[in-house]
C-alpha cells in the first residue's frame, strides 16, 4: 500500500533550513554519514518524489545540477518527481521531472498513478508538507533531529496540527542524529 512519508532533519529549535533557505549546518553536524547510510534504505521503499520550489531551486544550485543535470539520477534514480510551484523553473534533460502549480489534491491522482504501490517522499519543504497533512494525505512523519539551532529560518512544519493525529511508532540514534518516526491520522 502507498504511503506518504516526509522524511527530513531537522535543528533542535525545529528549523529545516536558514533564512538563506541553506543546508549547510546539517551537513556540518558529526555523525551525518551514519544517518546518510540508514537513509539509502529509506530511498529503496520510494517510487516518487515531491518537492516545492525552494527545495528543488536549493537541490539545483547545491548540486550544481543545471551544469551537470546527470547527478539528478545518481541521487534520485528515475524515480518520477513532482514540483509543487507557481513559478517556471528549469527543467534538467533526461530528469523525471514535472512542474504542478495547482493544489495537492488535483495532483494527487497524478502522484498516486506515477508510484505504482510504492511509497511517496515529501522531500520538502514545511509548506508542501503542510498541504499534504491539510488534505489528509500525509501518512508519516520521520524526523531525525539534529545538534545544532538556528534561532530562525524554515520551519518544520509551519502548521498547526494537533498532538490527537500524531502517534509515535519509533525513537532511533543515527550517530548525533535522534530519529522520531510518527504516524500520521487524517484530519476529523
Amino acid at each position: 500500500m502507498t504511503r506518504v512519508v516526509f522524511n527530513t532533519a531537522t535543528t533542535l529549535d525545529g528549523y529545516l533550513a536558514d533564512d538563506q533557505d541553506s543546508l549547510d549546518w546539517l551537513f556540518a553536524v558529526p555523525g551525518a554519514d551514519d544517518a546518510a547510510a540508514a537513509f539509502s534504505g529509506f530511498l529503496a521503499g520510494i517510487g516518487v518524489l515531491v518537492m516545492g520550489s525552494t527545495t528543488y531551486e536549493w537541490v539545483l544550485a547545491h548540486e550544481k545540477l543545471v551544469e551537470h543535470p546527470e547527478k539528478w539520477n545518481e541521487f534520485y534514480g528515475d524515480r518520477p518527481s513532482f514540483v509543487l510551484s507557481t513559478r517556471d523553473l528549469p527543467l534538467l534533460p533526461g530528469a523525471p521531472l514535472r512542474l504542478h502549480s495547482g493544489s495537492v489534491r488535483e495532483l494527487w491522482p497524478d502522484i498516486l498513478a506515477a508510484a505504482g504501490g510504492t511509497d511517496i517522499w515529501i522531500v520538502g519543504g514545511g509548506d508542501v508538507v503542510g498541504q499534504f497533512a491539510d488534505e489528509g494525505l500525509l501518512d508519516e512523519v520521520r524526523v531525525s533531529i539534529a545538534p545544532a539551532t538556528l534561532g530562525s529560518g524554515r520551519p518544520l512544519l509551519p502548521r498547526r496540527i494537533g498532538s490527537d493525529r500524531f502517534r509515535l511508532e519509533s525513537v532511533g540514534q543515527r550517530g548525533q542524529f535522534a530519529e522520531l518516526v510518527y504516524s500520521v491520522r487524517p484530519p476529523a
